[in-house]
């Protein structure tokens, strides 16, 4: 344990333990969060956060942080398979960037990587943290007497367990290969090494230029509509339903239906309709995603951009959202022609919802899925951006009562029930959840008492999308 500490302190340039740090910056915080909550008890800005001007992203590189070791001197070749969608794909990728640095490799890319997103940028933006290259040398193949070793990593493990488990291999065999890569590392890492993880994600993966001239352009139409627009990632998918176990009021029909579905995973828990609901594990309908917006605020005459695979009940499902918000578009409205070379490939069209979600004023999720994380800290970083989480647990009360109230009523109840779910900075708390959707390489402006003057409520860090 202690040679893998000194060694991980040789390869930061970081000397202060995780803990210390760690102390240091919770002391902070909590003394600026306890100023900003006594100023923040007015109602919000549904828009944007009065607040959004304080933070910024800051991931820049420490000046004890060393270079990155140059292919030839480094420890071994790793490489990684990223498994699942675009967002697990890219929490693998990221934490991928962060491994091969703890171990002194070189990473290779992944073989799909390039199509989804700008190796060049990728490889160069990053050479000076961690040397990257598009494949192992065929010269360093040939010289190896057996294939290269395979393994798969525990969930969430620290850079011990890489220094222990995975450094000897790799000095042995040259060449180390990682299956089911996503999520296998901690959150909770060396301060240095979450900035690099942060330079990975929010400047380091753009996605190729046809994907990206494709979802600016999606962007484009939206704002020539409207000065603002909602991104709502709908998530209400058939085998998402049935995974999730809830029951959403379409008879046997949806229960056989959805059952069926749901046998595809053998070792899933039977579980209450009912008792999911309460516990507020059960992503809202459409129709309830819209009554929550309207309660929070927003005219019928918002521009919504939905974010969405095959919706369960297709049309059906939806003309309920539709008629709280007729001005209403999805990629398939807004690029018809365009999109047809995207159609065959999930990944790419996940992409360009990203770009559209990304850019939205106000980005709204129904699940805490991979893109609701990836989203969430992205713009966390970018200067808390309105991020609307549903409480779905009062939420379902709500909406259980919902006829026996007056919609003011019912309106002041979604707005008590949403506090602390809307995207404030004051939301976030060091150490809580998943880094992705939390990252800690957000700092601070000085506070002030002039912070809601007029003029100073843009956003502070603008980052390109990727």
């Amino acid at each position: 344990m202690l040679f893998g500490l000194g060694l991980i302190s040789l390869f930061t340039g970081h000397v202060a333990s995780d803990l210390e740090w760690y102390s240091q910056r919770l002391v902070k915080r909590s003394f600026f969060y306890s100023r900003l909550e006594g100023r923040r008890r007015e109602g919000i800005d549904i828009w944007k956060s009065k607040y959004s001007n304080l933070f910024y992203g800051c991931s820049e590189r420490g000046r004890n942080f060393p270079s990155a070791i140059r292919e030839r001197a480094s420890n071994g070749y790793l490489l990684i398979a990223a498994s699942g969608g675009l967002n697990q794909q890219r929490t693998g990728i990221t934490d991928a960037v962060v491994v091969a640095r703890i171990l002194n490799a070189t990473l290779v890319v992944p073989d799909d990587f390039v199509n989804i997103f700008d190796i060049d940028w990728f490889i160069s933006y990053l050479a000076n943290d961690v040397t990257i290259v598009k494949r192992v040398p065929d010269k360093v193949m040939r010289s190896m007497e057996k294939p290269p070793y395979t393994m798969r990593v525990p969930r969430k493990s620290p850079p011990e367990y890489y220094l222990d488990q995975v450094l000897p291999i790799l000095l042995r065999r040259r060449v180390v290969q990682l299956t089911k890569f996503d999520y296998r590392l901690a959150s909770n890492l060396d301060e240095e090494l979450q900035k690099l993880r942060c330079r990975v994600n929010y400047h380091g993966l753009r996605f190729t230029k046809p994907i990206q001239e494709i979802g600016e352009r999606l962007v484009t139409e939206m704002r020539k509509m409207a000065k603002h627009y909602i991104a709502v990632h709908l998530r209400f998918e058939p085998d998402m339903l049935a995974f999730s176990g809830c029951y959403f009021g379409g008879g046997e029909k949806e229960r056989f239906e959805l059952g069926e579905i749901r046998k595809r995973w053998a070792t899933l828990p039977d579980l209450s309709p009912d008792g999911e609901r309460e516990r507020g594990k059960c992503p809202l309908t459409p129709h309830e995603v819209g009554l929550m917006l309207r309660a929070l605020g927003f005219a019928n005459n918002t521009y919504l951009y939905v974010a969405s695979g095959e919706i369960y009940g297709g049309e059906e499902t939806l003309r309920p959202l539709r008629e709280l918000f007729p001005n209403f578009y999805t990629k398939e409205m807004l690029a018809v022609e365009d999109l047809k070379p995207f159609l065959p490939f999930s990944s790419r069209l996940a992409a360009i919802d990203y770009i559209v979600c990304d850019e939205s004023d106000v980005f709204v999720t129904n699940n805490n899925g991979n893109m609701a994380k990836i989203l969430a800290g992205r713009r966390r970083y970018a200067g808390h951006k309105r991020t609307i989480r549903p409480n779905a647990k009062k939420l379902s009360a709500l909406f259980m009562a919902r006829d026996q109230m007056d919609w003011d009523t019912f309106s002041k109840k979604v707005k008590a029930s949403q506090r602390g779910f809307m995207g404030e900075p004051d939301e976030v708390r060091p150490g809580r959840g998943d880094f992705h959707e939390y990252p800690s390489c957000i700092c601070e402006r000085p506070f002030t008492d002039d912070e809601n003057s007029k003029g100073e409520d843009r956003l502070s860090a603008r980052i390109p999308v990727n």
